[in-house]
Parts: C-alpha cells; sequence; structure tokens
C-alpha cells in the first residue's frame, strides 16, 4: 500500500504517495543535531551502543548516530539466540560494513538457556499441545484487527518436525507465561547494550519508531529501556525514506518487519499490529489530525467501519502503553 495522504494548501483532503513524506536530508541533518546535543551535552556521554537486529529500525537509528557522532564512537552489538533468524545477523553485519561502526557479537542463547527462558516457554505450550518438544516451532499471533469480534484474540501456533502447522486458543495463563519467558530476551538483551555502554561511558541508542512506541510494541525495562530514542517521533514509512538516504543496504531496506521473537517466522503485523505498517501508518496519523474516517478509509484501503475498528484497537494498545511508558510510582514530592 503505497498509497498515502495530505493536507491541501485549501484545507481540503488531496491523496497521493506524497503523504508523510519528508525532507530526508533536512530531516537526517536535524536528528544528527539532536543527537549530538543529547549525548554529548545533555547525557555527558563519549558515543552510542545500539543493539543491531539486521532490521530497519535499529539500522536507520545506528546510521543516524554514525552520521551525527562518527563511526567511531558507535558500537553495534549483535546478540542472536537459539530462535534467532540466521539473517538477522547477517543483515547487521551488512548494515555496519555499510556504516563503519565497529561492533560486538554476544550470544545470549546459553544466558537465556541457564535462566530458564526455554524450558518455561515450552511448559506452557504443553498445556495444550503435550507433544510439543524438541525439533518443533513456535508463534504467537492476533486476530486480525479488522474481524468483527472487536476484541483482540492471540492465538498459538505450532509446527512439528514435520513442518505440519496447527492453530491452538490459549487461556490465559498459557499467554502470559509464553510473553513473560520471550520477554526475557529483550531484557537480556538490554543488559548486554547497558555492560557495553558502562564500559565504555556510551549512552544507550532506543529504536523504536512512532507507531511502536505509541502502540507500546515494546517490553519495559527491555528494548522499551535507553537513554535516547532517536526516531520515535517518525512513522514507520519515514523510517524507510530516511534509511534510503542514509545509504542503508537495500536487503535490509526490503526486509519486511519481523519480530525475531519466535522460532517460526513472523511478521510484526501478525503478532502485534495486525495491518502492515504502512495501513497502520496512515490509520494511526488519520486518528492523529481528525482526519475523517471516510478519507481514512480511501488512502489505506479500508471501509470507514473497518477505519473505526482499527482506530478502536489503537486507543485499547494506547491504554497499554500507558504503563509501558510510565516511570516506577513513588511517594517522592
Amino acid at each position: 500500500m503505497n498509497q498515502s495522504m495530505k493536507i491541501s494548501a485549501e484545507g481540503g483532503l488531496s491523496f497521493s504517495s506524497a503523504t508523510l513524506a519528508l525532507d530526508a536530508d533536512a530531516e537526517i541533518e536535524r536528528i544528527s543535531g539532536w543527537i549530538r546535543d543529547t549525548v554529548l551535552k545533555g547525557l555527558r556521554k563519549r558515543g552510542v551502543v545500539v543493539g543491531l537486529s539486521g532490521g530497519i529500525d535499529s539500522s536507520v537509528t545506528a546510521a543516524l548516530c554514525a552520521r551525527a557522532l562518527g563511526p567511531g564512537k558507535v558500537t553495534g552489538v549483535f546478540m542472536p539466540e537459539h530462535d534467532s533468524d540466521p539473517d538477522s545477523l547477517r543483515l547487521g553485519k551488512a548494515l555496519a560494513e555499510a556504516t563503519g561502526v565497529e561492533t560486538v557479537l554476544e550470544d545470549i542463547g546459553p544466558a537465556l538457556a541457564a535462566a530458564g527462558c526455554y524450558v518455561r516457554r515450552d511448559g506452557f505450550i504443553r498445556q495444550i499441545v503435550p507433544d510439543f518438544g524438541e525439533g518443533w516451532g513456535c508463534k504467537v499471533v492476533l486476530e486480525n484487527a479488522l474481524s468483527s469480534r472487536g476484541y483482540n484474540i492471540s492465538w498459538l501456533v505450532v509446527a512439528n518436525p514435520s513442518g505440519e502447522q496447527s492453530r491452538h486458543r490459549m487461556p490465559l495463563d498459557v499467554y502470559l507465561g509464553m510473553i513473560a519467558a520471550a520477554n526475557m530476551k529483550q531484557r537480556t538483551r538490554k543488559q548486554i547494550e547497558y555492560y557495553h555502554a558502562d564500559r565504555l561511558n556510551f549512552a544507550v541508542a532506543g529504536t523504536p519508531n512512532r507507531l511502536e512506541y505509541d502502540q507500546g510494541f515494546f517490553v519495559k525495562n527491555g528494548d522499551g529501556a535507553a537513554d535516547f530514542k532517536p526516531i520515535a517521533h517518525l512513522y514507520k514509512t519515514q523510517v524507510y525514506q530516511l534509511a534510503e538516504a542514509l545509504g542503508v543496504p537495500e536487503e535490509i531496506r526490503r526486509r519486511p518487519p519481523t519480530t525475531d521473537t519466535w522460532s517460526l517466522p513472523q511478521g510484526q503485523d501478525e503478532y502485534y499490529f495486525s495491518l502492515p505498517y504502512d495501513r497502520m501508518d496512515i490509520c494511526l496519523y488519520g486518528l492523529d489530525h481528525d482526519i475523517p474516517r471516510e478519507a481514512v478509509g480511501k488512502a489505506a484501503g479500508l471501509t470507514s467501519d473497518e477505519v473505526d475498528s482499527v482506530w478502536r484497537n489503537i486507543a485499547s494498545k494506547r491504554k497499554v502503553a500507558e504503563y509501558l511508558h510510565a516511570a516506577p510510582a513513588s511517594m517522592l514530592d
């Protein structure tokens, strides 16, 4: 979906591929200046640590930091684990080569195994799929946001060693247990990032885009933890625009957004957003700018009722995100 939307000079609505378009070079310079001020003056750090996943957001974040501070002041950390797609490491290395940033490889699989991440997850799965074990794969998927149910339902998908897949409804305790185990991955990665940041006297860069930041697509004290978040104001569509201008390798720019959390392949729209990022961007933009649902629907290829459904889903996730964004509660004045 490359259609997009903009407000015309006359105050009406027009539709073109230019909606959400940026002057990429100007935005890169603006963000680069902000990074320099934030890291060197505000945080008083010497450089930046970025967790590199081979995805578009971490790639753009690393490239922006390298542009702002110089590649010698940026350390990228690769943190694969037992379920990681090998392409994530390969593409992360391609980004590092293109930008010239320093890198460190940390295999977190043994640490996660020692903490019981995989055993805990598999134990919950076996409550509903008793045969689940060695050679099986799994993922959690979300029912499409356009469903007429009016609420979200998560499903467990498993594949046996022969590749045969089945889908199962999860009791709440199974769902919560699986997510709790999966979140150990993000929190372990953040621990490693801060180790290297402390070692180098660097700041940790967060990588969420506007859609992820707004909708709470991050783990509290995991990938949600950072010293600064340089692309949190950018819609995902805009992140891709900057990626091209920054020279992020084309294979990374063509890669569909993934979670890289479960052992079965999975896109972000299957796990959390339920719609491709470009259509979610349009719906989020329309909601934030009071654009009529009919106009949003035309731009996103949705009916007005479907836009209403997506907007309800956005509002629901914003309530969840309030907790994720909140600072620790205390009785300090």
